[in-house]
């Protein structure tokens, strides 16, 4: 298949399995957003997953497939700032697989309770998400526990079923605005997107405080760059995936850079127009749809791709004084 990305009846067969733990989630078309946006707005809310966030579904596939394929394994181990690991904890539990999972130093003290009641084991190293990868990545080397990275086809197969439902749903979307972190959700929505043969335009959007993944896009090839973003740790990408970013210029339209206030005030616009808490990476996307002006009528989506921020952060950012200081 193009670019290593999962067909119709591949993503349909993973639906069935990710139905099994939790039911498909609700996109809407909110009113006051798309009075703010100028455009007719639907939101995919992953944010109302069992784990408060899209990346569930790919850890549902992926582990499905580890305990069929290689019965054998009996710990896994992976990094993450929150979701991905989320994801990986409930569905290795449930698989009756251990689950080691590393997270940067200063990680969502919320997040790191969530993976840990999950059955995780968490270990904290690194200053940011690529040196928290890199240790995981010496631990497996180390203890011959297998590896799951951040962006597998496995992973974005089992995304690319909210995609499916959000494109077979909303009615006749023009452009879709994604966040981009590692990669799976917007891989994902290409995959259905040229599955189901539709004219809809993806447009990615990263923080412009972790730029590595649009660096990357521009060039080609892959380009680091550190991470400073204050709010939108859930895409702190320093060093993308060359797959991902292949799959990314190949399906999208373009790719957005939206600064933390941007996104702190798609956050307070969430609550504010929809009710609904999001994280930063999870209001990015909404982020770089207001950014993106004009829309001329237009109907637009976006994925709110979690909710799983700590209290005080955003207790902080609706009271529009930004993240405090830990």
């Amino acid at each position: 298949m193009k670019n290593g990305l999962p067909g119709l009846e591949e993503i349909r067969q993973a639906a069935e399995l990710v139905y099994r733990t939790m039911p498909q989630t609700p996109q809407y078309r909110w009113p006051l957003l798309s009075e703010r946006a100028g455009a007719e707005v639907w939101v995919k809310h992953e944010n109302h997953s069992p784990v408060g966030a899209f990346k569930i579904r790919g850890g549902l596939v992926y582990m499905d497939w580890l305990q069929r394929e290689h019965p054998e394994i009996t710990t896994v181990v992976t990094a993450t700032r929150g979701n991905h690991g989320q994801s990986i904890a409930l569905a290795a539990t449930r698989s009756g697989i251990r689950s080691v999972i590393v997270v940067p130093h200063g990680n969502s003290a919320e997040k790191n309770r969530a993976m840990r009641e999950l059955g995780a084991e968490l270990i904290e190293e690194g200053e940011d998400f690529q040196a928290a990868l890199e240790y995981a990545v010496k631990l497996e080397r180390e203890n011959g526990w297998h590896w799951v990275p951040s962006y597998h086809r496995l992973l974005v197969t089992g995304v690319a079923t909210a995609a499916l439902e959000f494109l077979s749903s909303a009615p006749g979307l023009d452009t879709v605005y994604v966040p981009i972190g590692m990669g799976s959700g917007i891989s994902g929505m290409i995959a259905v997107r040229n599955a189901l043969g539709l004219r809809t335009k993806i447009v990615g959007v990263v923080s412009k405080h972790a730029p590595a993944f649009a660096l990357s896009y521009a060039a080609g090839c892959v380009v680091e760059h550190p991470v400073a973003t204050r709010i939108a740790d859930g895409v702190a990408c320093r060093k993308p995936d060359i797959a991902a970013v292949e799959v990314v210029r190949e399906g999208t339209d373009r790719v957005l850079e939206v600064e933390d206030a941007e996104v702190e005030a798609a956050m307070r616009y969430y609550f504010a127009d929809t009710h609904n808490v999001a994280e930063g990476a999870g209001a990015v996307g909404l982020a770089g749809l207001l950014q993106d002006r004009p829309h001329g009528g237009a109907r637009v989506g976006t994925i709110l791709g979690g909710g799983n921020v700590d209290s005080s952060v955003f207790a902080a950012v609706l009271a529009g004084a930004g993240r405090p200081h830990r």
